[in-house]
């Protein structure tokens, strides 16, 4: 009860910094007119966005880690609110975030206006630091390093843990990149799988790791402040990239990374549906699986609004972590 209690608070207190925090970069943000460039094949309902303030993850991101280092630092004079072993998370947060910060702004005041870093460039730079962080949580991080869902029985991968931790922290990247495409749904998504994630960290002992997802949950709250519909700000690749990688993170420290389809279920199916619209085209050369993918946008072109397709999508996503959680626990 009292880690609970505990895990409750932070989550309290990276809200309330992120909510405090986000007035002045909103206006920050105008002064240097980061404002989001609109894809062109994107829904037409989505043209009246152009311009919104993007690059929001500096919301949350500066939180965290304020509150995250803070906190280590209290340690010093022997209260453990939060360890070194969150150093590992909160490092890949920032270097996706700073990668992420490099895409927007590239795609907004760069050389590449509209387009962003080239996709090769981006995709390699996220698999350098992916490697980096797999070695790290297999040599150093004392992680199980696999748990079978409903059983509880630990399994050691050896040498295909490096690479299959770093095409899970790359690819939940990229999944929760191409899930934030609507007003509020990636914060609302990633909220709800850092919830779940804290929860069973919490259950296995893992209490510093806990703590830590709880404070993301907060300060993700706060940046949804500003970013349910009608959205004043985007979290762009600067937050999108950041919190999907470091759902990968945590999901490998926990050892129930295989649990991700189901607690991360939207944006597995979002960046399940681009690779098999892309596929589909290919093979039937020109045909579509879908009106549009990502999914969120088949359904906002069936007919949906877009605030439905969140709402629902987000309903869909906490039962599916509630499921998640329920199998870490058997």
């Amino acid at each position: 009860m009292k880690e609970t209690s505990l895990a409750l608070a932070l989550s309290g207190l990276g809200f309330i910094l992120a909510v405090i925090w986000g007035a002045p970069l909103l206006r920050i943000l105008r002064h240097f007119k980061l404002g989001k460039m609109i894809r062109v094949e994107g829904p037409d309902s989505h043209v009246t966005k152009m311009g919104t303030p993007t690059m929001g993850g500096i919301m949350f991101i500066i939180p965290v880690a304020i509150v995250s280092v803070l906190l280590n630092a209290v340690s010093l004079l022997g209260i453990d609110v939060l360890g070194s072993s969150i150093l590992l998370p909160l490092i890949v947060m920032i270097a996706f975030g700073v990668l992420g910060a490099i895409d927007d702004w590239e795609g907004i005041r760069g050389p590449r206006r509209g387009l962003g870093m080239r996709a090769r460039t981006k995709f390699l730079l996220q698999i350098i630091l992916a490697i980096i962080a797999a070695f790290i949580l297999k040599n150093y991080a004392n992680v199980p390093q696999m748990y079978w869902p409903g059983s509880g029985a630990v399994f050691n991968l050896g040498i295909w843990y490096i690479p299959l931790a770093t095409f899970v922290i790359v690819a939940m990247s990229n999944a929760v990149n191409l899930t934030d495409g609507l007003d509020g749904l990636a914060g609302l998504i990633a909220a709800t799988a850092f919830a779940a994630y804290g929860g069973i960290a919490l259950m296995q002992g893992n209490l510093f790791l806990g703590r830590f997802c709880f404070t993301i949950v907060g300060a993700l709250f706060g940046f949804l402040w500003f970013n349910v519909h009608p959205a004043m700000l985007f979290m762009g690749d600067t937050g999108s990239l950041s919190i999907g990688a470091l759902l990968g993170v945590v999901s490998l420290m926990t050892g129930q990374w295989l649990l991700l389809p189901l607690i991360a279920i939207i944006p597995i199916s979002n960046i399940a549906s681009d690779v098999l619209q892309v596929a589909y085209f290919k093979l039937t050369h020109g045909k579509r699986l879908f009106r549009m993918a990502p999914l969120h946008h088949h359904f906002e072109l069936i007919g949906w609004s877009e605030t439905q397709v969140v709402q629902r999508f987000w309903l869909i996503s906490l039962l599916a972590a509630m499921f998640g959680i329920a199998l870490a626990m058997a």
